[in-house]
């Protein structure tokens, strides 16, 4: 792995990207009333919160927000958790977001759970994809896609101003 890294988009980027996948959350969602955001720990999470903060300012959605806490290394090794609301989830419009697409597993496990209910519609995003997907799943709203070699490692930082994304 190389020991630099490179930036490919600074603060005000990843805040036009996370504004731009705000309103094709709204867009999608115009017609519902309420939208579940379920955000996979950590750094999904925050971004979940950060498009909350940014659909409460375009919209009247009613928007709840969930994390998802899950093994990202053996996903089936222990039991998902969601906190942050309470199911059942039936007729909910859920979009569960992470930072990173790369194999998939991730996002996939993370839509696994809601399967398990009636809901009315399942969207998923995330800041970056890879490209590198082992699973049949797709992003259907992304910041950025990035080609990279498998070896480089794409870093989020958006727990903390000024957010960034760089790849090393």
């Amino acid at each position: 792995m190389s020991s630099s890294s490179t930036q490919v988009l600074d603060h005000q980027q990843v805040l036009h990207k996370i504004s731009r996948i705000a309103w094709q959350i709204y867009e999608e969602h115009q017609e519902a009333e309420t939208v579940l955001l379920a955000g996979i720990a950590k750094r999904g999470a925050v971004l979940a919160e950060l498009l909350a903060k940014e659909l409460n300012a375009i919209s009247d959605l009613e928007v709840e927000l969930a994390t998802i806490h899950l093994n990202k290394d053996a996903p089936l090794s222990e039991p998902l958790q969601i906190s942050g609301v309470r199911g059942p989830f039936d007729g909910k419009n859920v979009v569960v977001i992470d930072d990173v697409l790369n194999s998939g597993a991730t996002l996939i496990y993370g839509v696994r759970f809601f399967l398990d209910f009636p809901v009315q519609s399942i969207h998923t995003v995330v800041l970056v994809d890879r490209n590198h997907k082992r699973f049949p799943v797709k992003a259907d709203f992304k910041g950025l896609s990035l080609s990279t070699a498998l070896q480089e490692h794409v870093q989020v930082n958006i727990e903390t101003a000024p957010f960034a994304v760089t790849v090393s």
